[in-house]
């Protein structure tokens, strides 16, 4: 069987080694570069299962270096490392494509898991989950067929119309996953034009607006792919 191979760019070079060797003796197949212009050459140089990114490299950034492999690729999985630990650093990471983040100093345990559980959910299948009515998001029980979001803790229920419930059940499906913003106006508008595209980010505007309650839910937009909705730890 392949070994997973993953692309690690860490500009910290005993971190970098250190992770390089930790991951590889738990049977992963790792390639290290040391800062993000290198980082990005070996990523169109071969093809990757998961990179991992610290955000302060120099030359290109990590957050610069996964909006350009974003550019050109929306399935491979990212996990930021950052010493910084600001709810907009966070935010940031989730909007140029990022699938997780992690902030120094961490385990290598708790490294390990997230990764595991990040290539899970990059290789499961979410078509089970289309005929779902019922989520938990957040503080909040978002009932599709009833097109009804209620507050748990305090009981407020927040009626939607028919497209606001639609596109936030896809929201929900993808949950800290990209939702294709394109695969969303054919779902929803039927079709994926300019005038339709304009009234998702209404609709948008409006879901953000009835979410405020939960500083832990965001729906971020990622670059040039759709939207994602965020549940922050």
């Amino acid at each position: 069987m392949d070994k997973t191979k993953v692309l690690l760019a860490e500009d910290d070079p005993n971190l970098g080694m250190l992770l390089k060797e930790y991951l590889e003796v738990k049977g992963y197949d790792v390639t290290h570069r040391t800062d993000g212009e290198e980082g990005y050459n070996a990523y169109t140089e071969d093809t990757y299962d998961i990179c991992i990114f610290d955000v302060m490299m120099p030359k290109v950034d990590g957050f610069t270096l996964a909006k350009k492999i974003r550019e050109r690729d929306t399935e491979t999985p990212i996990l930021f490392l950052t010493a910084k630990s600001l709810k907009e650093d966070t935010l940031q990471g989730f909007a140029v494509g990022g699938d997780d983040y992690m902030t120094k100093p961490f385990s290598m345990e708790e490294l390990l898991a997230r990764i595991q559980a990040i290539l899970r959910r990059s290789k499961k299948d979410t078509s089970s989950k289309e005929t779902q009515t019922i989520f938990e998001v957040g503080i909040f029980s978002f009932d599709f067929n009833a097109q009804l979001l209620t507050n748990t803790l305090n009981g407020d229920e927040q009626r939607l119309t028919s497209k606001e419930s639609a596109l936030l059940r896809l929201l929900a499906i993808y949950k800290n996953e990209v939702m294709d913003r394109s695969e969303a106006l054919k779902k929803i508008w039927l079709d994926d034009n300019y005038f339709n595209s304009r009234s998702m980010d209404v609709y948008i505007t409006k879901l953000r607006k009835f979410l405020k309650p939960d500083e832990k839910l965001k729906i971020v937009n990622v670059h040039g792919q759709g939207f994602k909705l965020v549940e922050l730890n």
